[in-house]
């Protein structure tokens, strides 16, 4: 059979038949997603989401040492129930074909962060201080590294210095080549070397599960709902057991859009204190680190998505990353950093959003 059949079998099998579908905008990934929409005689409109998600095991080198699920649905699964059964706002399953890489999904609705502050960019200072509230929550929650529902299993992994580094080396591997100078072997190990020293900052904090992807294009704004599940979460099947500061950076640290810089203080102070940890020097350098090292990694896919991918629109959203980059090593304990880049990507430095 067809992908498209095996898709209306699995929505025939499950009373969704006759639901119209809508194509969802797609995104760097192998998944996409179709809004359904049908009529009930008692309850009106009925609306749920298809994920089409192919199983496709990782066969690339970095896919592994990131740690990436990608398309792997029992990651999906298993966290999303993992998350629903602690009050988060994951999508609610309804129905799974593992073998086929097909959910039925509650649908969240289309108040993305993005389009709410579009809309209304008063709501700014609501709906992040919603946002942090979860992400401390999230924090404060005790979640296994054994996760299973449905029938799947999943462990939930850490994220080591050899996911962190593989991350990093994008930009060495795509970044520089394109925008800055040669680099010579004694270079490529000062790199690695500093590296490695800042990643020690990661370890002056408990660890919790980190969703990975946590952004103003992934979240969305349910006011209907109480407390932290205002906060609709999706994009968390590559989560991993990371430092605090990781999601915290994605949501702040935006690379699709400004969030107002007068706020960011207050809000990381914010997740500290709900998240019960110490506002000082130790949680500013690693927060630091785990900002560079991440906008990094968007720095080097960006420009991989580009000329690997074909997908030129990543081009126009590099100037702000490089703005979070530059901000990011310009702290005291990214020192070693600054210098390297100063030296073989000057222009990330001097690049204005």
């Amino acid at each position: 059979m067809t992908r498209e059949q095996l898709i209306v079998q699995f929505l025939q099998n499950n009373g969704w038949g006759d639901a119209k579908r809508t194509p969802f905008p797609g995104d760097a990934s192998s998944r996409s997603y179709e809004r359904l929409t049908r009529s009930h005689e008692e309850i009106g409109e009925e609306q749920l989401v298809l994920m089409n998600a192919p199983f496709m095991p990782h066969k690339d080198p970095y896919s592994t040492a990131a740690k990436l699920a990608g398309s792997d649905p029992d990651a999906f699964i298993c966290l999303a129930t993992a998350l629903t059964r602690r009050g988060f706002s994951a999508p609610r399953i309804f129905a799974t074909d593992r073998d086929n890489g097909f959910m039925l999904l509650e649908d969240l609705g289309a108040d993305l962060f993005s389009q709410v502050l579009t809309d209304d960019p008063g709501k700014e200072q609501e709906l992040y201080s919603c946002a942090i509230d979860c992400l401390a929550a999230i924090y404060r929650s005790s979640f296994s590294d054994q996760l299973s529902a449905r029938g799947a299993q999943w462990l939930v992994r850490k994220y080591d210095a050899q996911a962190l580094q593989t991350e990093a080396d994008l930009f060495l591997e795509w970044y520089v080549p394109e925008f800055g100078s040669a680099v010579d072997e004694t270079a490529k190990a000062a790199w690695y070397e500093i590296w490695a020293d800042a990643f020690t900052h990661l370890n002056a904090h408990a660890h919790g599960i980190a969703l990975r992807d946590f952004h103003a294009d992934n979240v969305f704004w349910l006011p209907e709902r109480e407390a932290i599940a205002k906060i609709g979460l999706i994009d968390f099947q590559d989560a991993l057991i990371a430092h605090p500061s990781y999601d915290l950076v994605s949501l702040l640290e935006d690379a699709r859009r400004d969030v107002d810089i007068d706020m960011v203080g207050g809000l990381i102070s914010r997740f500290c204190q709900q998240a019960g940890i110490p506002d000082d020097e130790k949680f500013s350098a690693a927060y630091a680190v785990q900002a560079a090292q991440r906008n990094a990694k968007i720095l080097g896919i960006f420009v991989r998505l580009a000329r690997r991918d074909g997908k030129q629109r990543y081009l126009d959203m590099i100037p702000r990353v490089a703005q979070h980059f530059s901000r990011d090593i310009s702290h005291p304990a990214l020192a070693n950093m600054h210098d390297w880049v100063s030296e073989f990507a000057p222009n990330v430095l001097e690049t204005t959003a």
